[in-house]
Formats: structure tokens, C-alpha cells, sequence
């Protein structure tokens, strides 16, 4: 008896069935990274990263300083996906109302008036939060519904936002000028931070290739909004063994100073560990990564590769900590373990 596949591929068995979807998932991914990379030099690992979190069904905070090319990692992502695409550039005058959309007083033909919604930016599948930590807090916290619930709550309206939906962003480091911290409950909304190191040498001899020429890379829509969200519906169908989920909590539970096993370094520089949305950000993640290398099932490398880039921000350090310069990655490290 044949059986239909999420990606409506009529198979004769589950297995083979499994085994279509993995391998379409894989080829899209791959013509997706491929895209990318002509017109990102390096940052291979990065891509890989920020894929397997939109393929989750997450969002993405890419961390650098100015003129990396982070901006142009997220607009051409949007031009690989075939997603409706807005971008906000995050200043300190800007407004709740400027990035969610606000209610305008209209007056009609015979003089009557009436309220309508101007659709802000956030209503679309990829919203691009340019430099998002030169906002004031006020204004950060406007994505806050959206990013959890994928829900705009105006007056006493809510609309729902159309699926898939992305807030990738990018942020300076906080030594910058004109920065302010993006608040915990904010963090703890991307699946990911990404940080961005400065290119090297062979990069840069790229980037000059490719941007100081008469004609900069093209790139194709390879992936439309239906096979995204079928790409997001398989990675939760990927299996994970009980003792696999139980590394991936413990590793969560030893970011916490009062946790009995915690390391050392936990106890003695961490305020606050990861909340139980890390958990489920790792999980996914690995899932994501598994079906990438072939596999219907999480393995503990798919969980160590991926923890960094998930828990590093959703370590919150005490002063100690602070004082003594610890990286929170250098306690991702300790729990993983």
C-alpha cells in the first residue's frame, strides 16, 4: 500500500518514502547554500547555521562589526527564498509603530471618516532588523509577539502573520557606539546568534573579485514558501533517542548555577542559564543538521555542533563573570562536557 509523503511523494513504504524526503531535503539545501555562496565569500559554517534555524522554523541574530557583509548575508538570503522580503533599519528614533503599523484616520468621498491599518514592515516571511541593538528597548520589544506567536496585537485587533516568517537581524557589538543591550526576553527569541569573525585574507582577495567588478553576482530563487514549510514539517519528524534527549536537557539544566552537577565555571559566573526555548532551539537545530548528513535520528555531535550557536546568548553572566572577561561560548564548553 503506497503511502504520501510530506513532500507528497507517492513511496511504497515509509522507509523509502523517508529516505525521498532526506534526499529532497538535502538537494533544496544545498542549492540553497550554493546560491548564497555567490555572493558570500566564506562563512560556509555560517550559512550552514543560519539554514538549519530557518529550516527549524527559528530566527537568526548574526553579530559583528560594521562592514563584514552581514546585512548582504541576509538580503541574499531573501533573494534565494522566493519569500516576500521587508527591511527595517533600527535607529534610535524609530517606533513601535514604525516596524508593527499603525491606525490612520481616513475621509471618504461624502465626508464620513473611518479607521484603517497601515501594514507595517513585520507583515511578510523574511524581515530583515537591521543593526536591531541601535533601538531603544521600547522598540525591540515591538517584535517580541510577532517572533514567539508569529501574531501583531493593535489596539484590540490581532492579525496573524503569513507563514513561513523570519526575523533574521543583525547587531553591533556593544563596544560600538550607539548601541543598547537587546533585553533577555528578546535574546532568548532568536533560535540563534551567529557571530561573524573578520574575513581573512582569502576572503577579502574574494570580495574584491566578486564587488569590485562591472557586474555584481546574480542570484536565483532555488525554494519557494510551500517547500519551506515542508522542509520545516520534516525536521520535526526526525527521531531522537531517549539518552540523546537526556544529554540535550542535561546540557541545558548545566547551565544553571544551581544545579547540582553544574561545572565549576557555571557556578562561579553565571547568573541566569538557558531557558526551556534553548531546549527546544537545540533539539530542533540537531534535527535539522541529522537530516543534512543523511540520518533519520539526532546523534550527541549533531547536539555539540549546534550549542554554541544556540546557548551563547542565553547565557547571562554575574558580575564575576563580567569582571573577569568569561566568554559565555567558554560556558556552553563546560556543559557540553
Amino acid at each position: 500500500m503506497s503511502e504520501q509523503s510530506a513532500f507528497g511523494v507517492k513511496t511504497g513504504g515509509a522507509a523509502e518514502g523517508l529516505k525521498l524526503e532526506i534526499a529532497s531535503f538535502a538537494e533544496n539545501f544545498q542549492k540553497v547554500k550554493n546560491e548564497i555562496s555567490k555572493r558570500i565569500a566564506g562563512y560556509s559554517g555560517v550559512i550552514d547555521m543560519a539554514l538549519f534555524t530557518m529550516f527549524s522554523g527559528g530566527h537568526v541574530l548574526l553579530e559583528g562589526v560594521p562592514g563584514i557583509g552581514k546585512t548582504q548575508m541576509v538580503k541574499t538570503i531573501a533573494d534565494v527564498f522566493s519569500l516576500k522580503f521587508k527591511r527595517v533599519q533600527f535607529t534610535p528614533d524609530l517606533m513601535p509603530s514604525d516596524v508593527l503599523g499603525s491606525h490612520v484616520l481616513l475621509e471618504d468621498e461624502k465626508g464620513g471618516r473611518h479607521l484603517k491599518f497601515n501594514e507595517g514592515p513585520v507583515f511578510c516571511n523574511i524581515l530583515l532588523a537591521d543593526e536591531i541593538n541601535r533601538a531603544t528597548p521600547k522598540t525591540q520589544s515591538a517584535l517580541l509577539e510577532c517572533m514567539a506567536e508569529g501574531t501583531v496585537s493593535i489596539s484590540n485587533t490581532k492579525f496573524t502573520l503569513a507563514q513561513p516568517f523570519f526575523v533574521l537581524a543583525t547587531e553591533n557589538p556593544l563596544e560600538m557606539e550607539g548601541t543598547f543591550s537587546l533585553p533577555e526576553a528578546q535574546l532568548d527569541r532568536f533560535m540563534m546568534k551567529i557571530n561573524l569573525s573578520y574575513p581573512t585574507f582569502e576572503q577579502l582577495d574574494s570580495i574584491v573579485e566578486r564587488y569590485a567588478s562591472a557586474r555584481e553576482p546574480k542570484v536565483e530563487c532555488v525554494i519557494d514558501p510551500a517547500t519551506v514549510v515542508k522542509m520545516q514539517g520534516l525536521v520535526r519528524q526526525v527521531l531522537i533517542a531517549d539518552d540523546v534527549k537526556n544529554y540535550a536537557i542535561n546540557i541545558i539544566k548545566k547551565t544553571h548555577p544551581d544545579y547540582q552537577d553544574a561545572p565549576a565555571g557555571v557556578k562561579k559566573y553565571v547568573k541566569f542559564g538557558s531557558s526551556p526555548r534553548g531546549l527546544l532551539s537545540l533539539i530542533l537545530t540537531a534535527k535539522a543538521r541529522a537530516i543534512i548528513k543523511g540520518r533519520v535520528n539526532v546523534s550527541f555531535e549533531d547536539l555539540r555542533a549546534v550549542a554554541e550557536n544556540v546557548l551563547n546568548h542565553r547565557i547571562i553572566l554575574n558580575f564575576e563573570g563580567l569582571a573577569d572577561g568569561i566568554s559565555p561560548s567558554s560556558i556552553v564548553s563546560q556543559a557540553v562536557s
